[in-house]
């Protein structure tokens, strides 16, 4: 957990980086079980069974391996655009709230200075 600047508050990781936790957590547990118990023996033993019925083994394991990659690149740039896109809208966001606060203060005062004028002229 990261803090701001101001002391109390405290800033949750973002469900992103949790959903990345997760992913490296299962990845880890399912690469011990698969070397614990050897799950993917089946498909070497086949290749040696029938070295004929599958000849581009390599190419498919390295596409695979490329799209994963690619896939992992493309989902960080996404997730890299939409937190600027969010820093941008908060920033919006405060701009309106200053936007709408100076307007309502300047309606009050405008309506005290009526009010005030309107005082007045039932004096005279």
């Amino acid at each position: 957990m990261r803090k701001s600047g101001n002391q109390n508050e405290v800033i949750q990781p973002s469900r992103a980086f949790k959903d990345l936790v997760i992913i490296i957590i299962v990845l880890l547990f399912v690469l011990l079980i698969s070397i614990f118990f050897n799950l993917f023996a089946f498909i070497l033993v086949f290749i040696e069974k029938h070295p004929n019925a599958i000849t581009y083994v390599d190419e498919v394991v390295t596409s695979l391996l490329t799209l994963s990659i690619s896939f992992a690149i493309f989902s960080w740039r996404r997730w890299q655009e939409l937190k600027q896109e969010t820093a941008e809208r908060i920033r919006a966001q405060e701009e309106l709230i200053k936007i709408a606060n100076t307007r309502a203060e300047t309606e009050r005062i405008i309506s005290k200075q009526l009010h005030c004028e309107i005082e007045e002229r039932k004096r005279v």
